[in-house]
């Protein structure tokens, strides 16, 4: 009788769940129709001030989100965009993101008063009815404060419906059903020529078979559809500007991004959005066809890599943690241009680091690993030695193979310097790994500092983690449930 009701029970719960995704589809239908509204604007200002102004929206193609969760409950992001309904005030759909502007402002140039403008776009269901868009900033008590605010009516003249351009290539490599309850990631290719495009064909399925076979994305390799989008460009590769290498791409990637030599973005969004258009898609890989070791991850916006690096599939991965799953960087002796990126007294908002305001409160206590000591002792000064003089060593070598490139110096010599800093990064990385073999807390889950650009204040889950050290290793405990968490946002 016991086993009866249970059975009867799980049936309860099945039907009433498949009525709630009936429920929320009608509800999408009836606000929203099944294509994308692209909102393109431009952000501009310094560390202090932030001014936001439309430049163009867009009606193009399906809805590749969600239709049952259109709220962003996730709390990610240093910036939110929202829409409600014009009459109502209802709250009709949401998403966290961060932006390049948002690392722009936290430099030293910002901070300085230099201003700069970036183009951003916001992608939402195309609504039935007129609807107020807004965007929002965090404030650093962790609040949200609106920064501009826009009536859209989708009858308007003013949205654009242009043709997509017909000169670029669309790859399906691991596509698993309908993009609605799946996660869909465009791989847009850069610095591909037209006659490079089997390469990049091959590129992509390499790099979705990478990621689909590296767990957690593994587990749950049936809730993503992978695409693969090319515009040819010009020349291959990309930008090197302090290495006085420049080139004609179709989306203007560039190493130094920010001024960090081995920070690779692009300041070309429009140029991104329209090739990625060609595809639903959730979320953008930038796969830049180049042999150099760099890349970079924004939350919601986009990540780059390069293609043919030793350490390309573990860039694949860490940045896609970035901008997929608004995880942090662990590592905090590397380098950055930023100021101040997680304010002190204030608990960062990804899953994967902590600030410890509260010892008894740890951000993963369920999972820690029994009789663990918070903060958890992993002898971080013997680590931070050897990283230290790796980090200086490191960056002669950037700077004699700039000095070389900008010098005219020979191809000869200038390989024999590349080839010589790949061993260095390879051979520093053994010791590492090494010693995170011999040590005690290898396995554990507990609260080791060092995190998110800091040596001290941050913490991080475990010893070791696909976003603390390059590799192709495991995610720490915190990043796997937090990347979990957000696949299960991507609901019918």
């Amino acid at each position: 009788m016991a086993r009866l009701n249970l059975r009867v029970l799980l049936l309860g719960l099945v039907v009433l769940n498949a009525a709630a995704s009936l429920s929320f589809a009608a509800s999408f239908e009836a606000d929203f129709h099944d294509e994308t509204l692209r909102i393109d604007y431009f952000h501009t200002g310094d560390a202090t001030e932030e001014i936001v102004s439309l430049d163009q929206m867009w009606r193009q193609g399906i809805w590749a989100g969600s239709r049952t969760r259109l709220v962003d409950d996730l709390d990610l992001g240093r910036y939110y965009a929202k829409a409600f309904d014009a009459d109502s005030g209802e709250l009709m759909w949401s998403r966290g993101f961060d932006s390049y502007y948002g690392e722009w402002k936290t430099t030293s140039k910002a901070a300085d008063g230099v201003r700069r403008t970036y183009h951003e776009s916001a992608l939402m269901p195309l609504p039935k009815r007129p609807v107020v868009f807004t965007l929002s900033v965090r404030e650093k008590d962790n609040s949200l404060a609106e920064i501009y605010r826009l009536a859209i009516d989708p009858a308007d003249w003013r949205i654009r419906r242009d043709a997509l351009a017909d000169d670029v290539i669309v790859v399906k490599s691991a596509v698993h059903g309908d993009s609605h309850p799946r996660v869909d990631i465009a791989i847009v290719g850069e610095g591909y020529t037209a006659a490079e495009a089997d390469k990049f064909r091959a590129d992509v399925d390499r790099f979705a078979a990478t990621m689909l076979n590296h767990d957690p994305y593994k587990s749950m390799a049936d809730r993503f559809n992978v695409w693969g989008v090319l515009k040819p460009s010009q020349e291959s590769g990309c930008d090197e500007p302090s290495r006085g290498v420049h080139r004609n791409t179709s989306l203007g990637c560039t190493f130094d991004s920010l001024d960090s030599e081995r920070y690779m973005l692009t300041e070309d969004n429009r140029a991104i959005r329209d090739v990625a258009a060609h595809v639903p898609y959730d979320v953008l890989y930038i796969m830049v066809n180049h042999e150099r070791y760099g890349g970079g991850g924004i939350y919601n916006l986009f990540c780059t890599f390069t293609s043919d690096n030793q350490w390309s599939e573990y860039v694949f991965l860490h940045e896609f943690g970035h901008s997929f799953a608004g995880l942090a960087d662990e590592y905090y002796s590397s380098s950055t241009a930023y100021n101040d990126f997680y304010p002190a007294g204030r608990e960062p908002n990804e899953r994967n680091i902590t600030a410890l305001s509260d010892p008894n409160q740890v951000k993963w206590a369920d999972l820690l690993t029994a009789g663990t000591n918070v903060p958890t002792d992993w002898v971080k000064a013997e680590y931070d030695r050897m990283d230290q003089e790796y980090q200086v060593e490191r960056g002669r070598t950037n700077e004699r193979i700039a000095s070389l490139m900008t010098s005219g110096a020979s191809e000869a010599e200038i390989e024999a310097a590349k080839v010589a800093g790949e061993e260095l990064s390879k051979s520093h990385q053994e010791v590492v790994d090494a010693w995170f073999a011999r040590n005690p807390t290898r396995e554990m889950v507990g609260v080791f500092e060092g995190a998110g650009y800091a040596s001290e204040g941050l913490y991080r889950s475990q010893l070791d983690c696909i976003m603390f050290t390059k590799g192709m290793k495991p995610f720490c405990a915190a990043c796997d449930r937090g990347i979990r968490e957000v696949v299960e946002r991507y609901g019918e």
